[in-house]
């Protein structure tokens, strides 16, 4: 469930960035800062196959010091987590947890607890052990087809949360039929993400930190004037019209949408968020942000709000009320649909 980039920082002087946007590779060019701007600094750095930023107020202290060592966790976070090296502590989980209980690291334990606690209340949408199905539908290798019958029934039996046991006083897990495999790439970069912050916040207060260009952690105010931090949310299928602005304070903001992780079939857009209920990519959603308290809900909640569509979007956001969203649907695409506590932070502009 590799999400692609969603948040393109736009308007941006080589020291300022009034708006952040949240679009499908936007690629207008920086302009000139506005004299009214605040200073800041950009520091980026390659890593879960995208980039990933920390921005600093310029009179940050220690600005250059904190961003490094937040970087430095992604990438040892990165080592830690990916399905595609061999040698990360979640490819070992995948090769001898069916075996036997697995201890793992504290922190990863407490990611794998939060992904089984939102698969409970997602009905099942949101869901990391999914790894054999991403594989069989060739999104892995990013060379989308689409598997024969056989393949699908076959694969049934190697999916799901409900086969994976977390063991909290050992700190173990253990899969409870061979084949299955854990992919982290619907929370892994949120996760990330509120690690990284951790190393800022109390130095840092006021930052923004993004993951590629659909994960952002918002720490603060921009200025002491304004609401928060201010990001622009784009048309999933027109790529520079600005649909709204979303002003996150001490919150976070994914989006979830089809962008190159796809393929036509029979006159259908199949894409890499896959529904593991019905072991098919997920229809009738074209894109899916999600506000909430921490980057790693954020992004696996906009997985699996493009997964559940409105009516069970909403439903969800009104039994969380720290949770909102702003969904564009397939029948619907000129509507943006503002549920729970998004309406508080999302300013709809057309």
């Amino acid at each position: 469930m590799n999400r692609r980039e969603f948040l393109q920082p736009s308007r941006l002087g080589n020291l300022a960035a009034p708006v952040l946007e949240i679009a499908d590779e936007l690629e207008a060019p920086p302009t000139a800062a506005l004299s009214s701007a605040p200073v800041l600094l950009h520091f980026a750095r390659k890593a879960m196959a995208t980039t990933f930023e920390i921005i600093l107020p310029f009179d940050a202290p220690c600005a250059a010091e904190l961003a490094q060592s937040a970087l430095d966790e992604i990438d040892r976070l990165e080592a830690q987590l990916t399905a595609y090296r061999d040698s990360s502590e979640i490819c070992k989980l995948n090769a001898q947890a069916a075996r036997h209980p697995v201890r793992v690291e504290a922190h990863l334990f407490e990611l794998l607890t939060l992904a089984e606690r939102l698969h409970r209340d997602t009905e099942g949408a949101f869901d990391i052990a999914v790894g054999a199905l991403i594989k069989t539908w060739g999104f892995f290798r990013r060379q989308g087809r689409v598997p024969t019958p056989e393949e699908l029934i076959a694969v049934r039996d190697r999916i799901g949360m409900r086969h994976v046991v977390l063991d909290a006083p050992k700190q173990t897990v253990h899969y409870r039929r061979q084949g299955i495999e854990i992919n982290l790439g619907s929370i892994g970069k949120g996760f990330a993400l509120d690690r990284a912050a951790l190393l800022i916040r109390a130095t840092a207060p006021n930052a923004l930190l993004h993951g590629g260009h659909s994960s952002v952690l918002a720490l603060g105010n921009e200025t002491p004037t304004k609401r928060g931090w201010t990001v622009g949310l784009s048309d999933p299928e027109r790529r520079n019209w600005r649909r709204a602005l979303v002003h996150l304070c001490d919150r976070a903001l994914a989006t979830s949408a089809l962008t190159h992780q796809h393929f036509k079939h029979e006159g259908r857009k199949l894409g890499h968020l896959l529904d593991p209920r019905s072991a098919w990519p997920a229809q009738g959603i074209l894109s899916a942000t999600v506000t909430a308290p921490t980057a790693a809900e954020a992004d696996a909640l906009a997985t699996a709000f493009f997964i559940l569509g409105v009516e069970k979007s909403r439903a969800y956001c009104e039994e969380h009320p720290h949770i909102g969203a702003a969904l564009i649907a397939e029948d619907a695409p000129r509507r943006l649909i503002v549920l729970g506590r998004a309406a508080e932070e999302v300013e709809v502009l057309r």
